[in-house]
């Protein structure tokens, strides 16, 4: 967890500052500044409508009476993608314009899904569960009785 504040924190800022001076050093400041501000003014607008539609996907399967695990994490990716496209900087609007756009945030939510199904199951891919094996687990807890039908 150290590291990746460190990253957030100290690297992220310092990569931003590295492309900004370089596209302002290619195409000036004002436009550098004016495009910075175009980012802004865009992903707020990408923000407000992939929102809306992943609002209402939510409310939808929750009318539907199902589980709206791909709706919460759409909803969860655009807020993370509108922060990011919020911020200052170009590296920042890049990787939050693929949080926000459904084609791309579908891959996301498939990686992410893929990544907390290996945290929640352990090694095993969700769906399929590992056998156990003598050695797993609590075999130690074994208590030995038999079953009588009345």
């Amino acid at each position: 967890m150290p590291l990746l504040l460190l990253l957030l924190f100290v690297v992220v800022p310092i990569v931003e500052i590295y492309v900004i001076v370089q596209v302002g050093e290619a195409i000036g400041v004002l436009p550098t500044i004016a495009l910075l501000v175009a980012d802004a003014v865009l992903g707020t607008w990408l923000f407000r409508r992939e929102g809306r539609r992943a609002w209402q996907a939510l409310q939808q399967a929750i009318g539907e009476r199902r589980v709206p695990t791909k709706e919460v994490t759409d909803g969860a990716l655009v807020v993370i993608g509108g922060a990011l496209m919020l911020a200052p900087g170009f590296v920042t609007d890049a990787v939050g314009l693929l949080c926000v756009l459904p084609p791309s945030r579908a891959v996301l939510r498939r990686i992410l899904s893929g990544w907390i199904g290996r945290r929640l199951l352990g090694s095993s891919p969700p769906g399929r569960r590992r056998p156990r094996r003598p050695g797993d687990g609590d075999d130690g807890d074994v208590v030995e009785g038999e079953i009588v039908d009345e």
